[in-house]
């Protein structure tokens, strides 16, 4: 068995819903999406063909492929993103500052291809439902 890219989460800061940040995503197709960190991963390579999966409401609802890493002028790094948000199982995950490693062996599932009219649930619904012991 081949082993999994690594991947990383990320909070959607400022994002309202998922669906604020799937038409942040959108708008910057076609090409890619950026955001800026100021260090490189160290275990960049490792992310090849991994995704960036998106916190919202202390709940992991979509991810974006990563399609690379590129230096800035000021030092910083551009995280270069695939213009999308891939709706995941959701899974609840604290909030953090910056970005945080996620293994493959351990990230949530998508829910399908986004076409098909399956969504994420709202993070705050599916706290809900967790706390019920139904999801």
């Amino acid at each position: 068995m081949a082993d999994l890219p690594l991947n990383m989460t990320k909070i959607a800061f400022g994002a309202e819903s998922a669906a604020s940040l799937r038409a942040w995503l959108e708008s910057h197709a076609p090409g890619e999406a950026r955001i800026t960190t100021r260090y490189l991963p160290t275990r960049v390579k490792e992310m090849e063909g991994g995704s960036l999966f998106w916190i919202h409401a202390h709940m992991i609802v979509g991810r974006s492929p990563i399609l690379g890493f590129e230096q800035k002028e000021d030092g910083r790094f551009w995280v270069r993103l695939s213009p999308e948000l891939i709706p995941v199982a959701p899974m609840p995950r604290r909030a953090h500052q910056g970005w945080r490693y996620l293994a493959g062996k351990d990230a949530p599932a998508d829910l399908g291809s986004g076409g098909d009219g399956s969504e994420a649930l709202p993070g705050h619904l599916v706290s809900e439902l967790a706390k019920l012991g139904l999801v």
